[in-house]
């Protein structure tokens, strides 16, 4: 049950202007580390972004751009099974800010905890990551990178768990989703097969849960 949890915060509405990344690694069930940075986009600040996520221009003066940080991450992500709460977000991030560097795209396959806990949570109203969190207990500062990505890793262990899994993988395929990829000129997205329509929907009362996993 390896697997890397990662969250980007942006600058403003351009994917290409991430100014914060959190990254979370899972070894067998357990975080074995943590590491979270703060990046200068290049960009200006939206107001609108600094009121959900606290970060300001002046708090990455000084701190690497993604293409100096590159170096330090592509080992960290190249080959591994990487996870992201809303991966479509995270992922269009990363591509985008690869791009804008004119850097080549790693290799790895990746998967969504929101799109995961859609199939499996049905009768939630809601698959925020903070619903998600209220819901298994966990503790979370939302909009943190590092919090963002601690929390997403907890979610993917409750939901492996559930479903008696082994891995990413295995809970993936056996949902029939279809597991997304990036490599080198391109990419593959992660996707859910979508609900079939049935004439009377019937609802699962599951008892919430207390504890989360720890790591």
């Amino acid at each position: 049950m390896d697997f890397i949890a990662i969250d980007f915060e942006t600058a403003n509405a351009n994917r290409s202007s991430a100014c914060s990344l959190g990254l979370v690694e899972v070894k067998d069930g357990a975080v074995v580390s943590e590491r979270s940075w703060l990046i200068d986009p290049g960009q200006p600040f939206d107001y609108r972004n600094i009121q959900i996520h606290g970060i300001t221009e002046s708090m990455v003066q000084g701190m690497p751009t993604f293409h100096e940080l590159w170096p330090e991450l592509q080992p960290l992500l190249d080959g591994k099974h990487i996870v992201a709460h809303n991966a479509s977000f995270d992922m269009s991030v990363l591509r985008y800010c690869l791009d804008r560097a004119s850097i080549e795209y790693p290799s790895f396959h990746y998967y969504c905890t929101y799109l995961l806990s859609k199939k499996m949570l049905n009768w939630l109203p809601s698959h925020k990551l903070n619903v998600l969190t209220e819901w298994y207990g966990i503790p979370l500062h939302h909009h943190d990178a590092l919090d963002d990505a601690r929390a997403c890793a907890q979610v993917l262990l409750h939901l492996i768990q559930q479903e008696e899994q082994t891995s990413a993988e295995r809970l993936s395929l056996d949902l029939g989703c279809k597991i997304g990829l990036i490599y080198p000129g391109g990419y593959k997205p992660f996707s859910a097969p979508a609900k079939k329509k049935t004439k009377a929907a019937k609802t699962k009362v599951v008892p919430a849960a207390k504890n989360f996993i720890s790591g």
